[in-house]
């Protein structure tokens, strides 16, 4: 809808003094989500919202429990807790519970709201508790654990249910907290799930919690916007993708974490001993590994054992969800994931979405970065239209790389390329696979016996048969593109980098001609002034801040 032609706040039969709070706030008229829900939410409707943070959509579940609240306060009823809103963590606790304020701002002796997903003592937490506030903000273990100690009663009283951020409810393994939580509940509630994206959990939570829900997929809500997730692409064939992630891991102009996303498990393991030849490790999310190994290796990577995990999405775009949904499921996530690289293009809007939703994660910055090979180009387009909604802005920015300032490289690639046979790739995967299973029996055994050490197995040991070439493990000086030099020092040890893990810069470098460098907090040493901005703007062009980080 236009703006002109949406509902307005006025429109909606709130009370007047949520109107005069709305007002107050300075928000002129409803944002998509608000539009929607709120109506729907007022005619009693159960609602599972598809909406990123940023969306507006707090207020678009707060705004109908502040007004069901009022509206019910005009019949004569003793005090008592009528709504709950379960969140991920405290932080949003207190966000949801500043927001709940704001919009009872006129109305706070007849909307009372406690937020205690904080981590006091459930005994200093009590008298808030007891004195039934008609609006309960907590985490699912915290509100589970009052209820247990009876400071908390819902069964008779309570006629709002609210999930915020269900997907994230389950990475940070409250799924069996939230089972036991709903036993505590009565049997007819109205209940709203808003989740930024529609996993195979919060569908079935969504059988769980709601009766006939109204569901709303708000186009280009699915991923943040792009002061958060930054989306870049670049047109390389297929020589040219291994050329291209060879140049951004060695010469680290990707730093931080990374998840790459491969067509085909037979392709991880190909890009694994590609870069392997390099001396570049990384390990392989296999839907055929055990599960023990799967999981054990997105924690290392969540520890930063190692930078590359390379994944596939084979056949189906919820396939090697196995491997992906076991680790969620288990709470166990992908944590603060800097960059996707999609090596291949994904084949639907829905696997773009997935992959790239796993970067800039609650208000975590991220970057998503798309290989495109001619072959590739319609399902871009097909993207870019369902991410691009009003805005006319195309959603993928160009990745302005000039492919030329690498030519040099080209010839280690084939050289690495060479080596890495069929033959080498098939007997990879069953060493991999044997070498798991034996891992994962250890792990089992081990992890029983230690149950904090994690650090005992690591997967991204090398699979590759081949010698490795020394000349291709080190970057010679004068093959560094010019404007690099001085900047890029490929050659830093690993040891030095584990030592500076702690100010590690995330993100896709790009670079810019006046550089203040060094991360090393004794010397902050400047590492090059540049004066000349136009060398600068010629290897890497594109739009944003440039700055580069010294290794």
């Amino acid at each position: 809808a236009m703006a002109a032609e949406r509902l307005q706040f006025h429109e909606m039969g709130l009370d007047d003094r949520l109107l005069k709070a709305v007002a107050d706030l300075g928000w002129s008229q409803p944002t998509l989500i608000q539009e929607k829900a709120i109506p729907l939410a007022l005619e009693g409707k159960d609602l599972l919202a598809r909406a990123r943070t940023g969306s507006g959509k707090t207020a678009a579940y707060a705004v109908p429990v502040v007004q069901r609240i009022l509206a019910s306060k005009q019949s004569v009823r003793e005090q008592d807790v009528r709504a709950l809103i379960l969140v991920p963590t405290k932080e949003l606790g207190h966000q949801v519970q500043a927001m709940m304020r704001q919009l009872t701002a006129f109305c706070s002796r007849d909307v009372r709201v406690a937020d205690i997903s904080g981590k006091a003592d459930l005994s200093a937490q009590r008298p808030i508790l007891m004195e039934k506030p008609d609006v309960v903000v907590g985490t699912p273990s915290r509100v589970l654990a009052h209820l247990n100690a009876q400071n908390l009663v819902l069964h008779s009283s309570l006629e709002m249910l609210v999930v915020d951020e269900a997907d994230l409810l389950f990475s940070f393994g409250f799924e069996a907290d939230l089972k036991n939580l709903l036993c505590h509940l009565p049997k007819i509630y109205q209940s709203f799930l808003m989740s930024a994206t529609l996993t195979e959990d919060v569908q079935a939570l969504k059988e769980l919690l709601l009766h006939n829900p109204v569901i709303l997929k708000l186009q280009g809500s699915q991923l943040p916007d792009s002061s958060q997730l930054q989306q870049y692409s670049i047109k390389c064939e297929e020589e040219d993708k291994f050329l291209l992630i060879y140049t951004l891991l060695k010469l680290r102009l990707v730093q931080g974490k990374t998840l790459v996303f491969v067509a085909a498990v037979d392709r991880c393991y190909r890009l694994k001993l590609f870069l392997e030849q390099f001396g570049i490790p990384a390990c392989v999310l296999n839907s055929e590994l055990p599960v023990q190994s799967r999981c054990h290796i997105i924690t290392q990577f969540n520890q930063g054992f190692y930078d590359y995990i390379i994944a596939s999405d084979e056949h189906n775009p919820s396939a090697d969800q196995q491997s992906l949904r076991y680790g969620v499921s288990r709470g166990v996530d992908f944590q603060n994931v800097a960059n996707v690289i999609n090596f291949d293009f994904p084949t639907t809007v829905e696997s773009y979405i997935h992959r790239v939703g796993r970067t800039a994660r609650a208000d975590n910055p991220g970057t998503a970065l798309s290989f495109i090979s001619h072959t590739e180009l319609a399902l871009l387009s097909e993207v870019e239209e369902a991410l691009t909604g009003d805005n006319s802005d195309s959603v993928l920015k160009p990745y302005e790389f000039k492919m030329e300032e690498i030519e040099g490289f080209r010839y280690r690639c084939r050289d690495a390329m060479r080596s890495v046979t069929k033959q080498a790739v098939r007997e990879a995967r069953l060493k991999e696979v044997k070498q798991e299973l034996l891992n994962s029996e250890k792990l089992k055994t081990y992890f029983d016996d230690n149950p904090r050490d994690l650090q005992l197995l690591r997967h991204d040991k090398d699979l590759h048969p081949a010698v490795v070439k020394p000349h291709l493990k080190n970057v010679p000086e004068y093959l560094i593109p010019e404007m690099l030099r001085g900047v890029v020092n490929p050659l830093s040890s690993r040891r030095r980098r584990k030592r500076k893990e702690k100010t590690k810069p995330q993100g896709l470098v790009k670079t810019s001609f006046k550089v203040r460098l060094g991360s090393d907090r004794q010397k902050d040493t400047v590492c090059g002034i540049y004066s000349d901005k136009q060398t600068f703007e010629d290897i890497i062009m594109g739009s944003g801040n440039y700055f580069v980080d010294c290794l």
